[in-house]
């Protein structure tokens, strides 16, 4: 696995901050994300970061926001920048200082069954399937799914094991008989062009020691999705959205949702109600118990 540092020299500090993210069982993308988020400061600054003062934050953020950067990216640069104050050089007082902006949160975009189905389908070859597939039939995200390992299957107990997820954190993935049959197919397929081991990657890249990026899958999504006439603006993280909002409308409980989509927070997943319609729809309204209109014609307009 790369390291997500640049081959270019690493400086003392950024090396204890990539220590810092190591010990806490980072992701990848995380560690990659803080790195150049911290860089943007050290940017504005023209200085490491770590000589910072609350003033130079003040006036960072200031001119974020001048420069139109959007709410979600402003707060996640909030995120990495608390993370080096509080946890590399020990200054919670500037990461005290640092202000994380409110904003709307809007709804999940969400593929009905059959777009799910049309865009599987439309994949060019059984590995995208099958990677597009986990996205779906276990609610990985889509780094999840990238660094996903052969010996993370586990046919015995019908699980796929999540390693270093978001946060660090470990979790088991449902695996389902279908997903199973496929990814078995892919196995053999991979065994046979070369690029499949036991302790490889589920879904090797163009270099089968590496696997495949975030960004190639992002990629194959969209091309599926253009393929399969859907209008929709789609990502990786739709099919999550919808293996979450399809397992509401079934009636699964949202405590089990949780646990399956790994989501710390209960809240987190409950927003999926807003976009379950088909549970709204099971719904009896109280005003049809009442029986006052049942025989009236509907009223024009």
């Amino acid at each position: 696995m790369p390291h997500p540092v640049l081959d270019a020299p690493i400086s003392p500090l950024r090396q204890r901050l990539i220590d810092d993210m190591n010990m806490r069982r980072f992701s990848y993308e995380t560690q990659r994300n803080y790195l150049r988020d911290i860089g943007r400061l050290a940017s504005f600054l023209g200085r490491s970061p770590d000589t910072a003062t609350a003033d130079d934050l003040r006036r960072f953020q200031i001119e974020q926001q001048d420069d139109g950067v959007p709410v979600p990216t402003m707060n996640s640069i909030v995120s990495a920048l608390r993370f080096f104050f509080n946890q590399t050089v020990d200054r919670p007082d500037l990461a005290r200082r640092l202000v994380r902006l409110a904003h709307p949160r809007k709804l999940p975009v969400v593929l009905s069954r059959d777009e799910v189905a049309h865009l599987l389908n439309a994949t060019t070859c059984l590995k995208h399937q099958a990677a597009l597939s986990v996205a779906y039939g276990a609610g990985l995200r889509v780094a999840e799914v990238s660094m996903l390992k052969v010996k993370y299957i586990d046919s015995e107990r019908m699980l796929l094991r999540v390693e270093r997820g978001k946060g660090g954190r470990y979790r088991n993935a449902m695996l389902s008989d279908d997903l199973l049959l496929l990814l078995r197919q892919w196995w053999k397929a991979g065994r046979q062009q070369g690029v499949m081991h036991r302790e490889g990657w589920l879904f090797p890249g163009q270099n089968a020691m590496k696997p495949l990026s975030t960004r190639q899958l992002y990629r194959v999504v969209v091309e599926a999705a253009r393929a399969a006439d859907i209008s929709k603006r789609v990502g990786p993280h739709t099919l999550r959205h919808s293996f979450a909002t399809h397992l509401l409308e079934d009636g699964t409980d949202v405590r089990i949702i949780q646990v399956l989509l790994g989501h710390a927070k209960l809240n987190t997943t409950a927003f999926y109600t807003q976009v379950a319609t088909r549970t709204v729809r099971t719904v009896t309204s109280p005003l049809d118990k009442l029986g006052l209109f049942k025989g009236e014609s509907a009223p024009d307009g």
